[in-house]
C-alpha cells in the first residue's frame, strides 16, 4: 500500500478524524477515461461506508448513461473537445472554458470535497482546475503512455499525479508529485463464468467465440474488416460478438441479415456488460486504448491488435507492441487490417497451445492492485 496507510475497512468511520468524506470525479468523453474512475470510485465505496461520490461529466456522452445506474451522483458542466478546424465550435471553445470552469466552482463550493480525482478527457478539466483554485486536494490519473492534454496542463497543480507507464513521466514538467501506479480496471472484469456470459448474448459457450469491439465509439477500419471477411468468420463456424460503435451498427446489422448469420454473430452498438463479452471469448480483435489494453490483461483474453494510428505520439501502437512484446497479443496495422485479420485469427485459433499461453502471459501482465492503490491514495488526499 501506498503511503504506510492502513486501508480502512468497511465497517470504518470515515477518514479526517471522522468527517463527512465526499470525493468529485471528473473524466469522461470515452470509456477509456470514465471506467478507470468507475473502478476507483467503487473500491472507496467498498472500503469506506457513507463516501460520498459524484460524476461530473457532460450531457449525451458515455457518462450520462453508464454513471446513473451505478447508483452514484452525477453532475454536468458544458465543456466539450477542442476542435482545431475552423468554426463555430472552435470560436465557442473559450467561451465554454470559461463557464464550465465557473459551473465547476459552484459545484465544488457546494459539494465540499474533500478530494477531486480527474480521469482525464477534456471533461476533468475544468474540475480539477477548480480544485486548485479552492485549495481542495486534487489526484489526477493518466491512462495513456503519452499523457493527454489536460494532464500534462494541469499536472503541476494536482497534489498527485498517478501513472499507468513509467515513461510516461518524461512528458511531465514536475516530478515530485509522479507515481506509476496502473491503471485501473473494474473488479467484475474477468471475475464472470463463461456459461453464463455466453449465455447473456445468446451464444452457445462450446463454440470458439471471436469478440470484436472499437471503444464506446466504434472503430471504422475494424468494422470494415470484419465485414470484408465475414464470410470466412462463418465458414469456420466461429460465434462473433461485435460492437461496432452507434453510427456503423445498422450497417453491420444488414451485412449479418446478407449471410443469415443472426444467430450466430450477434451485433451491438455498444455493450454494457463488457465483463460477459471477455468471458464468452477465447480472442478478441480491438483497439489498443490503456484502458482496453488494462482490461484485456485482468480477463486474460489474448487479442490481434489494432491500433489507432492517430492517437497522439502513436500511443496506441506503443500500448499495442508491450502486449505483443509480452506474448500476449499479436499487432496488426490499422491499413493492413483488411488482409491480415482473418489469416492472423485463424492462425491462433488452429494453435490452442498458443491460445493458452496468450492467456497466461496476457494475465500476468494485469494490475489487479491499480485501483486500490489509487483508492490509499484518494483517503491519504483526504486526511491530508
Amino acid at each position: 500500500m501506498m503511503g504506510g496507510d492502513s486501508p480502512p475497512t468497511a465497517d470504518s468511520p470515515p477518514p479526517a478524524g471522522g468527517k463527512r468524506f465526499a470525493v468529485v470525479f471528473a473524466g469522461g468523453g470515452t470509456g477509456g477515461h470514465l471506467y478507470p474512475a468507475i473502478a476507483v470510485a467503487d473500491e472507496l465505496r467498498r472500503r469506506q461506508s457513507g463516501v460520498e461520490v459524484t460524476f461530473v461529466g457532460t450531457a449525451g456522452r458515455i457518462e450520462e448513461r453508464v454513471i446513473p445506474p451505478t447508483g452514484y451522483h452525477f453532475a454536468t458542466i458544458w465543456i466539450s473537445g477542442f476542435r482545431r478546424r475552423i468554426g463555430w465550435p472552435l470560436l465557442l471553445f473559450p467561451l465554454k472554458v470559461l463557464v464550465s470552469v465557473v459551473q465547476s466552482l459552484l459545484l465544488l463550493r457546494r459539494l465540499r470535497p474533500s478530494v477531486v480525482v480527474g480521469t482525464g478527457g477534456y471533461v476533468s478539466g475544468p474540475p480539477v482546475f477548480a480544485a486548485w483554485l479552492l485549495g481542495i486536494p486534487s489526484l489526477l490519473q493518466e491512462q495513456n503512455s503519452y499523457p493527454g492534454l489536460t494532464t500534462r496542463l494541469l499536472a503541476g497543480r494536482a497534489r498527485e499525479v498517478h501513472l499507468t507507464f513509467e515513461a510516461s513521466r518524461r512528458f511531465l514538467r514536475r516530478a515530485d508529485n509522479v507515481r506509476v501506479s496502473g491503471n485501473p480496471v473494474r473488479s467484475e472484469v474477468g471475475s464472470a463464468g463463461r456459461p453464463d456470459a455466453a449465455r447473456f448474448f445468446g451464444l452457445d459457450p462450446s463454440v470458439t467465440t471471436v469478440l470484436v469491439f472499437g471503444g464506446s465509439l466504434g472503430a471504422s477500419a475494424i468494422n470494415a474488416a470484419v465485414r470484408r471477411n465475414l464470410r470466412g468468420l462463418l465458414v469456420r463456424g466461429l460465434q462473433v460478438i461485435w460492437q461496432t460503435g452507434p453510427e456503423e451498427a445498422d450497417t453491420a446489422l444488414r451485412a449479418v441479415r446478407d449471410e443469415r448469420a443472426e444467430r450466430t454473430i450477434r451485433v451491438f452498438p455498444y455493450i454494457e456488460r463488457m465483463e460477459f463479452a471477455y468471458a464468452a471469448s477465447d480472442v478478441a480483435v480491438c483497439r489498443a486504448g490503456a484502458t482496453t489494453v488494462a482490461e484485456l490483461a485482468q480477463a486474460g483474453l489474448p487479442s490481434v491488435l489494432i491500433p489507432y494510428p492517430h492517437a497522439a505520439a502513436d500511443h496506441q501502437t506503443e500500448n499495442a507492441r508491450a502486449m505483443a512484446e509480452g506474448g500476449a497479443a499479436l499487432l496488426c496495422p490499422d491499413a493492413e487490417a483488411g488482409d491480415r485479420l482473418l489469416p492472423l485469427l485463424l492462425g491462433l485459433l488452429d494453435d490452442p497451445d498458443r491460445l493458452r499461453a496468450m492467456a497466461g502471459k496476457a494475465r500476468a501482465m494485469a494490475r489487479p492492485e491499480a485501483a486500490a492503490v489509487l483508492a490509499d491514495a484518494v483517503i491519504r488526499l483526504a486526511h491530508s
